[in-house]
């Protein structure tokens, strides 16, 4: 009997049972078991696996979070758990996992593959949109959706109580979902980890929209922006030598109000974004994704990553999803510059 398993790996998001959702029913129409992987890579080594059939996966399309569970995975599994994922995985029969998640989820799998014949296909899943070789992947759109929505609200205060605000967004290495959502939102300025901050030079801007008459101002800054000269130490940024701040949007809404002396509050909007039910792009993506990682498996076309290019699914090799991450389109930055401080 042929057998797919199916994990999901890494932070959640919105769209992971609509892939589940999808892999199920096409899966068994092709005339395949599907097995579902608890927890992710942690299942595969712990041996902690269900059955999925139509049952099981009925009424989860529009569900947050996924059935399966997932779990953050590190960058490389120990010698001891390699042999025990791969000997499990030999015993149970499957004949390919898809493998659902982000940069070090495909890392892992990738390395299964390549040197310990273990068969997979991924589906790529990032919150921050951060992985090369697609446009898109599931449970961003859901975010920047959520973010605009935040921004909105915060924007009616920020003008009632002539305040700044500071409106932090996740986003550790790249500043898409900042972007985005700040370009929605009519963000004031927008601050991610592609370009540093002069913490000088916003409050000067900030300074000179006062003058103007516009006695507020709504700042998104990504979670891993860099804010130079000043180290609040969470990691060694990939960009340079620079330090990664923790806490970014307190940080600079401390400074602002030090160096303005006008009111500034900051919102973390946090978890929110990875919560609740994935928008109707995100189910339908998903969905797609799902579709077509069944199809990679029937046609033997492993160590492979469903994609999507110009809207339309394709797939490439997982290797080359995960050597660098997707840093912000720069036709975005014209954009911000032509509505920065207005």
């Amino acid at each position: 009997m042929k057998k797919i398993g199916i994990l999901t790996g890494g932070a959640d998001c919105p769209g992971l049972n609509s892939v589940i959702r999808a892999v199920v029913r096409k899966a068994m129409k092709e005339g395949y078991v599907v097995t579902g992987i608890k927890n992710g890579w942690n299942g595969l080594i712990e041996n902690d696996m269900r059955v999925l059939d139509l049952r099981v996966t009925s009424g989860i399309l529009d569900r947050g979070g996924t059935i399966l569970g997932t779990s953050k995975s590190v960058a490389t599994l120990s010698l001891a758990q390699i042999n025990q994922a791969v000997e499990n995985y030999n015993r149970s029969g499957m004949d390919a996992i898809i493998a659902v998640g982000g940069e070090n989820t495909l890392r892992i799998g990738y390395d299964l593959y390549v040197n310990n014949g273990v068969n997979i296909v991924g589906v790529p899943k990032s919150i921050d949109n951060a992985l090369s070789g697609t446009d898109y992947a599931f449970g961003f759109d859901t975010a920047v959706n959520v973010a605009t929505e935040c921004i909105d609200r915060l924007h009616t205060t920020a003008e009632s109580h002539h305040r700044i605000i500071v409106i932090e967004v996740m986003g550790r290495y790249t500043g898409w979902i900042a972007i985005e959502a700040g370009i929605a939102g009519g963000a004031n300025y927008i601050l991610v980890p592609e370009v540093p901050v002069d913490i000088d030079e916003l409050c000067e801007s900030v300074k000179e929209r006062h003058k103007r008459g516009k006695m507020f101002s709504l700042i998104v800054v990504s979670e891993g922006t860099i804010v130079e000269g000043y180290n609040a130490p969470l990691e060694k940024s990939i960009v340079g030598s620079n330090i990664r701040s923790r806490k970014v949007g307190e940080l600079i809404a401390n400074l602002i109000e030090e160096k303005t002396g006008y009111e500034t509050r900051v919102s973390v909007l946090g978890h929110i974004q990875r919560g609740g039910t994935p928008t109707a792009y995100d189910r339908i993506i998903s969905t797609r994704f799902g579709v077509k990682a069944v199809e990679l498996v029937k046609e033997g076309k492993f160590g492979m990553m469903v994609s999507l290019l110009n809207n339309k699914i394709r797939y490439i090799e997982i290797k080359d999803a995960i050597k660098k991450r997707k840093a912000v389109d720069k036709e975005l930055f014209k954009i911000v510059d032509v509505f920065s401080d207005q």
